[in-house]
């Protein structure tokens, strides 16, 4: 019966091209505005880290005076000062915790990297459970560890990309590399670790999206080298002659605990909670915030990932595409009713009005596949068009499997939907209305 159904919706579709023309094009063009956006904002706000996410939290103090000025850049209490963060390293609430932060290091080139051109690397200082919290797959070497932390250790993990582009195929463990002034030895490298969004980065500093990082060193040696940190926020003075990174009045470290279960994370509140009022008693905490804990998804969230702009395109592209099912609405309504007179035939010859329905829904259907197919052409371009803008998150666009299938299934049932109220609305026109008896 289907193929009946299907042959009739062509042979009608065939009859005026012109009309079946622009209801597919109409079904493409809002698809297609409207799946690009949808796209960007998909992977965008992506897990990151699947099967981990559950399990990573952010610790959440703010330790300015009420008399600090907002920063320029993002949020002063997105990261830890040095002395909260070595506070909650030191206190291992968690099955895992890790203080990092991020820089732009000058890579020098040395004996066995002779023809290396100096540059600047994107370096993250971590301590050591961040490999093993964050399953940093190791290719070659082994990953930072404690005793590389402890003992202010010049040793590197480097990203297998950057290590062939220094050494080709040769093995790059045991040999030197040098950052600013110093010589570090390459203990390991790591294996294609792309986490999209770079949830770990410090949110006002090299964002979120982009390439990862390449060099990860012990943070107590990027300290002690005085390494340039990304986002550092101060809201007083330092002490003469002191570091800056090392007191309690700039924010510049990331922290992430890692949480087994909800009573772990609650119980990592309560304490969280008691760090908090003991600051507070000291002088050092004045504003009435509590401490929070952020899982991984709500700290993306709190992070605002999406830019406005980038939302607001996407409210405009709906209403192009609401737009266009209503004109499409108007336009079956008017296709289905000027077939009035043949409807009524075919009811006057014993046809149901569920068989007239389910014909016109066949039509619907076409017009949606085939503005599907026009959509996924649109979106592709609308996407191409996305990665040549300068956006860190351009380079994202690109359209995966559950994308092309929401885009085929929204074109369909966009056009199935608003074929719904024509094909009702034909089906219901009395017979008698249109036979004429001579």
């Amino acid at each position: 019966m289907f193929d009946y159904y299907l042959r009739l919706a062509l042979a009608s579709l065939r009859r005026n091209l012109a009309m079946t023309t622009l209801l597919v094009v109409a079904i493409g063009m809002g698809i297609g505005a409207s799946m690009s956006l949808i796209t960007v904002l998909h992977v965008m706000s992506g897990d990151p880290i699947p099967g981990l996410s559950a399990h990573l939290y952010v610790p959440h103090l703010d330790p300015r005076p009420l008399a600090a000025q907002k920063a320029v850049y993002g949020d002063a209490s997105d990261n830890l000062t040095y002395i909260d963060a070595m506070a909650l390293l030191k206190a291992r609430r968690a099955t895992r915790q890790a203080a990092m932060a991020g820089g732009l290091v000058l890579m020098r080139d040395t004996p066995d990297s002779p023809a290396f051109k100096p540059s600047y690397v994107a370096s993250r200082y971590v301590t050591a459970d961040f490999f093993p919290m964050f399953h940093v797959p190791i290719h070659i070497g082994r990953a930072l560890d404690d005793n590389d932390i402890a003992g202010h250790a010049r040793v590197a993990v480097i990203d297998e990309v950057l290590a062939h582009r220094l050494f080709g195929d040769a093995d790059p463990l045991g040999r030197t590399l040098r950052f600013e002034h110093d010589a570090f030895t390459i203990v390991g490298t790591t294996a294609g670790w792309r986490p999209q969004p770079l949830f770990y980065n410090d949110i006002g500093g090299r964002g979120m999206f982009g390439d990862p990082d390449l060099v990860m060193l012990p943070l107590t040696t990027a300290l002690d080298l005085d390494l340039s940190v990304n986002n550092t926020a101060c809201w007083a003075d330092p002490d003469h002659g002191a570091n800056p990174h090392l007191g309690g009045e700039c924010s510049w470290l990331q922290f992430w605990v890692q949480l087994d279960d909800d009573r772990a994370a609650s119980g990592y509140r309560d304490f969280l909670a008691n760090y908090w009022r003991e600051q507070k008693a000291t002088g050092r905490f004045e504003r009435k915030e509590a401490a929070r804990l952020y899982r991984l998804d709500a700290w993306m969230d709190h992070a605002h990932l999406a830019p406005g702009d980038l939302q607001l395109q996407l409210w405009l592209a709906l209403g192009f595409l609401a737009v266009c099912l209503l004109n499409i609405v108007a336009l079956l309504m008017a296709k289905f009713l000027r077939r009035s007179a043949e409807i009524s035939i075919r009811r006057a010859l014993g046809a149901r009005r569920t068989d007239i329905f389910v014909q016109l829904a066949t039509e619907a259907l076409l017009i949606g596949m085939g503005g599907g197919l026009l959509g996924l052409a649109v979106t592709a371009g609308g996407l191409w068009s996305i990665r040549q803008r300068p956006d860190a998150y351009a380079h994202l666009a690109h359209l995966d499997a559950s994308m092309l299938l929401a885009t085929l299934a929204l074109a369909v049932g966009s056009a199935v939907l608003a074929g719904l109220l024509p094909a009702w609305r034909a089906c219901h026109v009395p017979p008698a209305m249109q036979l004429k008896i001579n």
